[in-house]
């Protein structure tokens, strides 16, 4: 067989293979392996935007651009010496601006190469502290995705620490979360470590059991799971501002306690962490199974049973299809209706031939990533502005708002067709975005079932044998799933954390008015680093994990400074935490959560908005990129203020 024969079998086979690429990243990808840039100006006219992060194009030039990377791929050097393998920061921003059909502003350049197109770090850590290091030994809360990165963050800087994990694995939300179609809202190739990025998701959006392996192969691979201790869970912390130490005391299952010191402390608890079971009364006479989607036993069995389904939020738009054809009947209770929309590909499997894409174009996985980054997450953002002029009541704040409403009220039309009963129900009496948009993997279309009854009917009690409503009908029921979210507000509840002054976290927030610089430090609370802390949450989408990593970058960039200059106490400053706060609630008065149409459990009891931040991604990650010295209280080993 001749080399040509060869060669047109190999470019044939892995055309083939390309036909489960997405075309935009391709034709990026092809940019930079051609040099060729005109293809920026023909790909851009075809990109839908944020929302569906669709390309609508034409066949011609999309085939056009699957036979030159195949081409290329086939040659013997073409791929092997790309034209472009670092483009300048006018080529990014114009490719960037291509890739999602919008403009891209010039601040997402650095944010693109650090993020999208990092530097893969080795699994094994460096040697040793510098000398004179301060920090030594830190102690970490929580095995979750944040205590993952924070472990393999301060294992590359040689500082050892400890980890302590209530559970029995790796993994927090996504160890601790198994209900019946449990699954991520973000897509997953955006959701994972952009230092160890994972082109082998069986689906675009992954089910627990997916995520927890990840995280529970990324303990492995950077050596964190042999600092946690299983089944420990701190009860409290204390500072000592005369020998610069956090005193942790946890106790295990056994009930014995252990008290050791530490040089920081990293609360990685995060914010959905205890599961809210509400007060509803009569719920402890009731005979049936009761069950929370946060803490759902492996032996739960519904087949069978008639359920009542406490909540329309997240978790209940994927336990409810996941369960629905089990059970004998299902009852839907929520107090009002939430935008679930169409998201591309929810319920979809990647293809062999995308993960082949993935692994074998070059530059193809972080320009889909970056896609995905505009398409779930500031390329939103225009949407949650309230615009005061904006004559949109309660159904949206500004154009962009009201654009996005049409789109997501044209599904619920289409699913709920012939059902008007429904309809009416389920439109939301809010702007979209005033809570989070949820993905419809089912929902819908399991509310058309026969066996399902949807009611926006107050529950006004429990008794044994099942719900009374206010309206005085009692649904007879074997079990009741809550599916009321987390104590969110209640941060870092309920450990007793006391700071430098003494006074406990507890004291300084009270119960559900969480403060945090960055949503990472606290004035009195030196040495501490707080990972999805207050005002850190994602409302309209993104990556918990993106954050992690801002995050965790910030700490421990105070973490190196204070090693290579001797510094032994930081704390930040009540005036810098004060005014950071002041600003964020200015933000977020101005952002969709706090419509007067709109009740969430973004809110405090008071009223404001614990939960959320103000920022886009971009702007969190410049806040959070290098850390301030000037925003801290410093104090040498020796003992001398600064």
């Amino acid at each position: 067989m001749s080399s040509e024969m060869r060669m047109t079998e190999r470019e044939t086979a892995i055309r083939r293979r390309l036909e489960g690429a997405n075309v935009v990243p391709l034709a990026m990808s092809l940019a930079q392996l051609s040099g060729d840039l005109s293809l920026l100006e023909r790909i851009a006219p075809h990109v839908r935007g944020a929302w569906e992060h669709l390309e609508n194009v034409p066949a011609e030039l999309a085939a056009e651009v699957r036979d030159r990377v195949a081409a290329l791929l086939a040659g013997e050097d073409g791929a092997a010496k790309p034209v472009l393998p670092e483009p300048d920061r006018q080529t990014l921003r114009n490719m960037m601006t291509a890739a999602v059909g919008e403009p891209v502003d010039d601040s997402y350049v650095p944010m693109l190469i650090d993020h999208m197109f990092p530097k893969q770090i080795e699994p094994t850590r460096i040697a040793a502290v510098p000398a004179g290091a301060c920090v030594r030994r830190v102690a970490i809360v929580g095995a979750g995705a944040s205590g993952i990165c924070a472990g393999i963050t301060l294992g590359q800087m040689a500082i050892d620490y400890v980890v302590y994990e209530k559970n029995d694995d790796v993994g927090g939300t996504w160890y601790e979360n198994r209900y019946p179609g449990c699954a991520v809202d973000t897509p997953n190739h955006f959701y994972q470590f952009s230092f160890e990025p994972n082109n082998e998701w069986p689906h675009y959006f992954s089910q627990q059991k997916s995520i927890q392996e990840y995280l529970s192969r990324c303990a492995d691979k950077y050596e964190v799971r042999p600092h946690v201790r299983f089944g420990v869970e701190v009860t409290g912390a204390q500072w000592d501002d005369d020998r610069a130490v956090w005193t942790v005391t946890a106790r295990d299952r056994q009930g014995r306690e252990t008290s050791e010191e530490y040089d920081a402390l990293i609360c990685a608890v995060g914010q959905l962490n205890r599961p809210k079971i509400p007060r509803i009364a009569g719920l402890s006479s009731f005979g049936g199974t009761v069950l929370h989607t946060a803490a759902w036993p492996d032996a739960a069995d519904l087949r069978g049973k008639r359920v009542a389904l406490v909540g329309t939020g997240a978790s209940a738009v994927q336990v409810g299809p996941a369960i629905a054809d089990e059970v004998a009947k299902l009852y839907v209770l929520q107090r009002s209706g939430s935008w679930v929309a169409r998201r591309p590909n929810i319920d979809k499997s990647v293809s062999d031939d995308k993960k082949w894409v993935l692994n074998h174009v070059p530059f193809y996985a972080p320009w889909y990533r970056f896609q995905l980054f505009w398409a779930f997450g500031d390329g939103l953002f225009e949407a949650l502005k309230i615009d005061p002029s904006w004559p949109g009541g309660s159904e949206s704040i500004n154009a962009n708002n009201a654009k996005l409403r049409e789109v997501m009220l044209r599904h619920i039309h289409r699913e709920l067709e012939g059902r008007p009963d429904l309809i009416d129900k389920v439109i939301p009496t809010y702007p979209p975005f005033g809570k989070r948009v949820l993905g419809d993997a089912g929902w819908y279309q399991m509310l058309r079932r026969e066996n399902v009854e949807l009611t926006s009917t107050a529950i006004e009690g429990i008794e044994p044998q099942g719900i009374r409503l206010a309206s005085g009908e009692f649904l007879e029921v074997d079990a009741i799933v809550f599916a009321t979210g987390f104590e969110a507000t209640r941060m870092l509840w309920p450990m007793d954390i006391r700071g430098r002054s003494g006074k406990s976290i507890r004291d300084v927030w009270g119960e559900d008015d969480a403060r945090a610089y960055l949503g990472i430090t606290v004035p009195d609370f030196p040495n501490m680093f707080l990972l999805f802390g207050p005002n850190t949450n994602l409302g309209h989408g993104g990556s918990a994990i993106f954050l992690a990593e801002c995050q965790m970058r910030y700490t421990t960039d105070v973490i190196a400074a204070m090693n290579a200059q001797g510094i032994r106490v930081a704390e930040v400053k009540p005036e810098v935490h004060d005014a950071y706060n002041a600003d964020i609630d200015q933000r977020l008065k101005r952002l969709s959560w706090s419509h007067q149409s709109v009740d969430t459990w973004y809110k405090n009891a008071a009223g404001r908005i614990v939960t959320n931040q103000p920022w886009k991604l971009i702007e969190y990650w410049q806040l959070t990129r290098k850390a301030r010295l000037d925003d801290y209280y410093l104090r040498q080993s020796g003992g001398k203020a600064r």
